[in-house]
């Protein structure tokens, strides 16, 4: 691709013609080479077969996809650098966590086929959330860049934005759950319940992410392919509603067969509602063609079915219904997009020769569909490599020649209607399930940072402040409040803590070198009473505005106005490879709360706020 790149840029700069011809050589060269590696690309990571069950049951297989794969990233050096300039601390001295996190993702790069690789993928991404408050500022980044591939093309993008991290990893959460839904074995009333679940969470996944992301740089995160996979996961959702129905399914009776006829329409046109999002402009060129051949397969197929079941309820009935039995009539009657040619439906519900004749219609109607659906089938060179797909489409159709042979007699003199279509119904409708990320939790592997809620990125405090505070008869002179970390809240003129250099709005961190910014309220003034004569020596720090004049200004550019959604939209990343500036990575902008999180003092220090923390706040 660069090569590419760097002919198309020398065609376009030269005025020599001989040169012009040779690199117009070069490129039609270049462009097969590259158009014979996509589509080899294509079949590796679009393979379907991988990801199916093992078990002998012959099923319609599902369209799982492949997880985005990514490079490793040393966070190591950034981290430290981060912690020894923001926070004041020696980075060396969080080796340990920094190794954790490197461990964590290493391990979410192969997370296995299950419920522990869903959970470890949970994980991973919950501790982006902390990792993003305390190391990634509004106004600048670490320099780290995030590089990962997509999932069907195999394209590397990178950015140094930790949200393209975050999409990533939600994608792959999202393309894990279509593995295993895949892999269910759907013989089983277990099976099928368990793939309903995983399709539907696969779906709540790309939805989510469609609805919190914009302007990916990789093209299955874009918003049209994530919109394309939520009605693909649907579509394979309402499949297996329809397998669960055709399992419960008892002996032939109307009513019942009729169900399963409108379950297969239904599966038939919510296909051909994914086919169609897959020929968009922006999905068309992207998407695979044994994608877009199966599912086009699938429809056909499930029309076909729907078809088949309608002829099955009109023929092989053993008892007719009951004189009067009013749901049997109102089941036909809603039963066809239109109503059919001929008789009446209550004429033919209880007329075995119409019934006959009808049934023959949609059996035609059937076979038709059938061979359909096998033409498109042999159009795709890697939907030919599937036995188990050929198994299905050539049994199906296989039998509704059979049962058209069976019902069809040699004084046969009339000529068969071209009967309506089956009328879509369904008994569920698919649910596209949001991730539950508090299933999985976690603890901040670098709490001892301190408290996020003071002790972030965003946050700047002043340098700590080294103060030895004695205690006269009248006390210590000043107000503390709350927990994690403890607050002066007011100092008394001319008092102890005054002369000390406390002020109003400090934050103690740490009592005689022992590092308190977890501690109690109740702890640090116990540890305060029982100080000797020699008072006891204190480090402190001050909070300071979260933003210097002058930065809101410069912010506004960056961030969106409204704050409803975790993604900011920012300019399009034009291009796979890496960005220089800033302002054009793909950004995480969390919900705004109602209020700020405290107010500004004069002092031009910084309070939070501590809930019910005044009922801890004390004067000693």
């Amino acid at each position: 691709m660069r090569m590419r790149a760097g002919a198309e840029n020398l065609f376009r700069a030269t005025t020599n013609h001989k040169v012009k011809e040779t690199v117009a050589l070069e490129l039609s060269f270049v462009n097969s080479n590259l158009q014979l590696l996509k589509e080899e690309l294509e079949e590796l990571n679009s393979s379907m077969e991988v990801y199916q069950n093992e078990s002998e049951s012959i099923n319609v297989p599902m369209i799982p996809l492949g997880l985005k794969e990514t490079k490793e990233v040393d966070l190591s050096l950034p981290l430290k650098d981060f912690i020894c300039e923001h926070y004041g601390e020696d980075g060396s001295l969080y080796e340990a966590e920094i190794k954790e996190l490197m461990d964590l993702r290493q391990a979410m790069r192969t997370p296995s086929r299950s419920e522990a690789g869903l959970e470890l993928l949970m994980e991973y991404y919950n501790q982006l959330y902390f990792l993003d408050h305390r190391f990634f500022p509004p106004n600048k980044n670490l320099g780290v860049y995030f590089h990962w591939y997509d999932s069907l093309t195999g394209v590397p993008s990178c950015q140094r934005a930790l949200a393209f991290e975050k999409g990533s990893v939600l994608f792959n959460i999202g393309a894990l759950y279509t593995q295993i839904g895949a892999r269910q074995d759907r013989s089983t009333a277990q099976g099928i319940e368990s793939a309903i679940d995983a399709f539907q969470r696969a779906a709540g996944a790309f939805n989510y992410l469609k609805e919190n992301f914009s302007n990916a740089p990789s093209l299955d995160m874009s918003s049209a392919s994530l919109h394309m996979l939520v009605r693909l996961m649907v579509a394979q959702v309402q499949e297996c509603v329809f397998e669960r129905v055709l399992l419960q399914q008892g002996r032939p009776e109307l009513v019942a067969d009729l169900r399963v006829a409108q379950e297969a329409a239904r599966v038939a046109d919510v296909y051909a509602l994914v086919l169609q999002t897959m020929t968009q402009p922006l999905v068309k060129d992207y998407v695979p063609l044994s994608w877009a051949t199966m599912v086009q397969v699938k429809s056909e197929h499930f029309k076909a079915l729907s078809h088949y079941y309608a002829a099955v309820a009109l023929c092989d009935l053993d008892v007719l219904p009951a004189e009067g039995d009013e749901d049997s009539e109102k089941a036909l009657l809603h039963f066809h997009v239109t109503p059919p040619e001929g008789p009446s439906l209550t004429v033919v519900l209880r007329d075995d020769e119409e019934r006959r004749k009808l049934g023959k219609a949609h059996l035609k109607r059937a076979v038709i569909q059938h061979e359909e659906a096998m033409r498109i089938h042999g159009l795709c060179k890697i939907l030919r490599k599937m036995d188990i797909l050929q198994e299905v489409l050539s049994f199906t159709h296989r039998r509704s020649l059979d049962h058209y042979s069976t019902i069809d007699r040699e004084d046969d003199f009339f000529s068969i209607c071209d009967v309506p279509d089956v009328l879509p119904k369904t008994q569920q409708k698919p649910e596209i399930k949001t991730p539950n990320f508090s299933k999985v939790r976690v603890t901040d592997i670098f709490h001892r940072l301190g408290p996020l809620s003071v002790f972030s990125a965003k946050n700047r405090w002043s340098a700590q402040r080294q103060v030895r505070l004695a205690r006269r008869e009248g006390g210590f002179g000043l107000t503390l409040r709350g927990d994690s970390p403890v607050l002066i809240a007011g100092v008394v003129p001319g008092g102890c803590a005054a002369e000390a250099g406390l002020r109003e709005g400090d934050y103690i961190v740490s009592v005689e070198g022992k590092d308190c910014k977890w501690a109690k309220h109740a702890e640090v003034v116990q540890v305060l009473k029982g100080m000797g004569e020699a008072g006891v020596a204190l480090s402190v720090i001050t909070l300071l505005t979260p933003e210097q004049p002058g930065q809101t200004e410069r912010r506004s550019g960056l961030l969106p106005s409204g704050g409803d959604k975790e993604n900011a939209r920012l300019r399009p990343h034009g291009t796979a490879g890496c960005g220089s500036a800033s302002g054009s990575l793909l950004t995480w902008n969390r919900k705004k709360s109602g209020g700020p999180p405290g107010g500004k003092r004069a002092s031009g220090t910084f309070s939070l706020s501590f809930g019910n923390s005044r009922d801890s706040e004390a004067m000693y």
